[in-house]
């Protein structure tokens, strides 16, 4: 910048008085695309409503509490045989999931395109209709549909329409799913809250002054409520996960490149340390397996070759044998809540109860793993993508603290991380990898580190001969605007990005007045200000569920699926009819 130096002053004022008026209109621009995002939104949930108006009218007698309680196995078997109408189910669905909006602000698009789709099904021959047939399918926000904007709460990507739908959307049809909405996100889906200057704050369902969690919180928010019975979300640091613990149903993360991500928009492309995929999220494990298998069928190979042609493993998933289980209640990074706790304690006593073996394990080094391969994976390029899609952009609260520290010079950065090294030590850690890795060289080397850690865990865990690892979820649901203040707990989650796991979640008992007690002497194990937080934000939860996560190794998501199965079928005895 020593050219500057030499230019004339009244020339120097116009290149400054130029580059502030480009900024100025890049912000307008991007700006003034937000209210017509939400008029959008406005006529689309209009036109829902006047759909479901319409499919009333043609059966006015038609009560959705049935439908609405029908589990997705027997929903699918009733609509294959047409013991239920597509129409009578299309319509109690978007009315409860209009309702569910209402209430909690979840959706950001009707796809109107569902009414045609029913009228091509219904033409269809019995031996044509797919496992799917007739269900109404929600999308997390990111999910190409042609027609529609694929958002990620961004400026930059409204009125930019998908010109195809996504590899996943095209199989799910294929398979007779009826996507019939998309759901909200936090700004950039870098966040486990649930914000965006577009459409704003989405709600819990069990509580309205806890999030549903992020990046999938629509997802969650709306199935947690019965506006839906699938939905797709995506997962980069527990974003299925999450929503689905706070919200109180299951989700799945699958391996990465199990499930095509062609077609699936993303704020910072590129990142190979830390794997985004999606997966499924449902009321119950049964809902999980048949929404796998229907995606693995040979369309998934077909319509994108990356992604291995291997189909649902029915054989492992049915296996009844005894399984040898790693556990933990903790990761040593994060204190977990004593409802966190409690949980896998209950989980592996019926497990041991029921024929299991459950052996301790413990999460190797889990601070290097998190702030030098996680974090230093997730901002490789010192925020450099982020930024450069925020352009012009109101910055949502829920990724403000984020993006104004990755907005600083690096060598103040660094110079902050230096005075904080024994202060504060995981903020000097974090304010560190936020300067990015620097050069390529370095990048390979983060690489070859990440593949390193990945081997001595699979390592660990084929030493002591284990089929599947039990461990906490992040629970209970956090207060709204705390998921940034706690943001090391995604450390339970994040991980398995990291590592490329298939991990799944589900509820297993909710949180106690017991469990409230204890958490008044919750420390935290650095006693700063993210273990501060994370208290603040997980208390006044009593009755809230708490879930826990199946893991398994890559590729073998059957696995995991029979381990959660198992899990949920003991959870559910212990906890006795409802």
């Amino acid at each position: 910048m020593a050219w500057l130096t030499y230019l004339p002053a009244g020339l120097l004022l116009l290149i400054l008085m130029g580059a502030a008026a480009l900024l100025f209109r890049q912000r307008a621009s991007a700006r003034n695309k937000i209210p017509r995002a939400q008029k959008r939104r406005e006529v689309a949930l209009q036109e829902m409503a006047a759909l479901a108006q319409r499919l009333r009218q043609q059966e006015p007698d038609l009560d959705p509490k049935p439908i609405l309680e029908l589990p997705l196995v027997k929903l699918a078997q009733k609509l294959r045989t047409e013991e239920l109408s597509l129409e009578s189910v299309l319509c109690s669905y978007l009315e409860e999931a209009l309702k569910a909006h209402q209430e909690l602000n979840c959706l950001t698009d009707f796809l109107g395109e569902c009414e045609e789709q029913l009228q091509a099904l219904k033409k269809l021959k019995k031996s044509e209709r797919g496992p799917l047939y007739g269900v109404p399918i929600s999308l997390k926000d990111p999910f190409d549909c042609t027609g529609h904007d694929s958002t990620c709460g961004l400026a930059q990507f409204l009125e930019k329409p998908a010109v195809k739908d996504g590899v996943i959307v095209k199989v799910l049809k294929a398979q007779g799913a009826i996507p019939f909405v998309k759901t909200n996100i936090p700004q950039s889906l870098l966040s486990t809250d649930c914000s965006n200057p577009i459409y704003g704050q989405t709600l819990n369902p069990l509580n309205l002054k806890k999030t549903p969690g992020g990046s999938s919180g629509g997802e969650g928010a709306l199935l947690g409520k019965g506006g839906s019975i699938l939905g797709m979300g995506t997962d980069t640091a527990g974003s299925i996960r999450i929503p689905a613990s706070y919200c109180g149903v299951c989700g799945l993360r699958t391996t990465g490149y199990r499930l095509s991500y062609s077609g699936v928009a993303s704020a910072v492309k590129g990142k190979k340390s830390v794997t985004t995929v999606a997966g499924p999220m449902a009321q119950d494990v049964d809902s999980l397996v048949l929404c796998l298998q229907a995606l693995l069928s040979e369309d998934m190979h077909r319509l994108d070759p990356t992604v291995p042609p291997m189909p649902f493993r029915g054989e492992i998933y049915s296996s009844n044998q005894p399984l040898r289980i790693g556990c933990y209640e903790s990761d040593g990074f994060t204190q977990p809540s004593p409802s966190m706790a409690r949980a896998v304690r209950l989980t592996s006593k019926l497990l041991q109860d029921a024929g299991h073996q459950v052996i301790p394990f413990s999460i190797p080094h889990i601070e290097y793993a998190m702030e030098r391969l996680y974090t230093g994976g997730l901002f490789a390029d010192a925020g450099a993508t982020l930024l450069e899609k925020l352009k012009g952009d109101i910055v949502d609260s829920c990724i403000k603290g984020m993006v104004s520290i990755l907005r600083l010079p690096n060598t103040l950065k660094r110079f902050l991380a230096w005075i904080l090294k024994y202060i504060d030590p995981r903020t000097s850690h974090m304010l560190e990898v936020y300067c990015g890795v620097g050069t390529p060289k370095n990048l390979w080397k983060q690489h070859t580190e990440v593949e390193k850690y990945q081997q001595e865990f699979i390592a660990k865990w084929r030493a002591l001969d284990l089929d599947v690892l039990l461990g906490p979820s992040l629970d209970p649901a956090f207060y709204i605007g705390y998921p940034a203040k706690a943001a090391e707990s995604v450390s339970y989650t994040g991980l398995y990005n990291l590592l490329n796991f298939p991990v799944g979640v589900l509820p297993v008992t909710t949180v106690t007045q017991q469990d409230e007690e204890e958490l008044a002497f919750y420390k935290g194990y650095y006693g700063d200000s993210y273990d501060k937080n994370f208290r603040k934000a997980v208390q006044g939860s009593v009755g809230l569920p708490v879930a826990v996560q199946c893991i398994a190794l890559p590729w073998e998501e059957e696995l995991c699926l029979r381990f959660m199965k198992e899990v949920e079928t003991l959870a559910k005895n212990q906890r006795g009819p409802k």
